[in-house]
């Protein structure tokens, strides 16, 4: 079983570090801390053969969607410097992710 990941939350921007995507950036939908894994947005891209589905509106094909990328292969980006290293820093009564290199908060 894989170290459970908290460092990379939805929404982030992440840069691909390796891999057939690298050097791509995207958005992280979706995290799955289970696997060490995530989804980001126009990244790992994958063809899907669709069966039509006329009660959801769906329409038969090969379509295009994103498939899961594992955590260790992405950087999150900082504003300021680029892809970075995070540490965590008490600041008042909370926990949060700063960038290693400037110390900048990386939270939203």
């Amino acid at each position: 079983m894989q170290r459970v990941h908290r460092d990379i939350r939805r929404n982030d921007t992440v840069k691909v570090i390796t891999g057939r995507d690298q050097g791509k950036q995207g958005r992280v939908l979706r995290v799955f801390p289970e696997d060490g894994k995530l989804l980001v947005e126009h990244v790992m891209m994958v063809k899907k053969h669709v069966r039509p589905n006329p009660q959801r509106n769906v329409k038969g094909g090969i379509a295009e969607q994103e498939s899961r990328i594992s955590i260790s292969n992405v950087m999150l980006l900082c504003g300021a410097c680029g892809p970075v290293r995070i540490r965590h820093e008490a600041r008042g009564d909370r926990k949060v992710r700063v960038c290693a290199k400037c110390g900048t908060t990386l939270e939203k």
